[in-house]
């Protein structure tokens, strides 16, 4: 089992973020690792979503629901099928002097025990890298509001 949480400010409005993260299709565009989306079912407060991640040797492919929950910023992903024993992702937005609070949590264990151990040697890494790239795609669409 792999687990991180994070907390980071980053000088953008918490609105702004939670649209950026909830913009599933997107994601290719911009996160390292991730080669393809598709929204299976949308609806205002939530989605069905298959990614594709590649990393090295590696290619996998992953469908899981998504909570959006706009009136309190809130975005809560549960696994629905692939590689995973389980997968459960939380993201929180907050009002800061500063921009927005980022309340970061994911768990996860994969199916493949190589794949878990390559993955677990990098994880802090790539965690670090994902939350950069959100942070780098917010500057890119909203310099305004810095």
């Amino acid at each position: 089992m792999t687990v991180h949480s994070e907390k980071r400010v980053i000088r953008h409005r918490p609105e702004d973020l939670y649209v950026l993260v909830a913009n599933v299709r997107a994601y290719p565009e911009f996160l390292p690792w991730c080669l393809a989306s598709r929204i299976r079912h949308e609806s205002p407060d939530a989605l069905t979503a298959d990614l594709i991640i590649g990393f090295n040797m590696f290619r996998e492919r992953f469908t899981s629901y998504v909570e959006l929950d706009a009136e309190n910023l809130e975005i809560t992903v549960k696994y629905a099928e692939g590689p995973f024993k389980h997968l459960t992702n939380h993201w929180r937005f907050l009002d800061h002097p500063d921009g927005c609070e980022i309340d970061f949590y994911v768990d996860f264990e994969f199916n493949s025990r190589l794949l878990q151990t390559v993955i677990e040697t990098l994880f802090t890494e790539a965690v670090k890298r994902m939350v950069r790239a959100f942070e780098t795609r917010a500057d890119a669409l909203y310099r305004k509001n810095k």
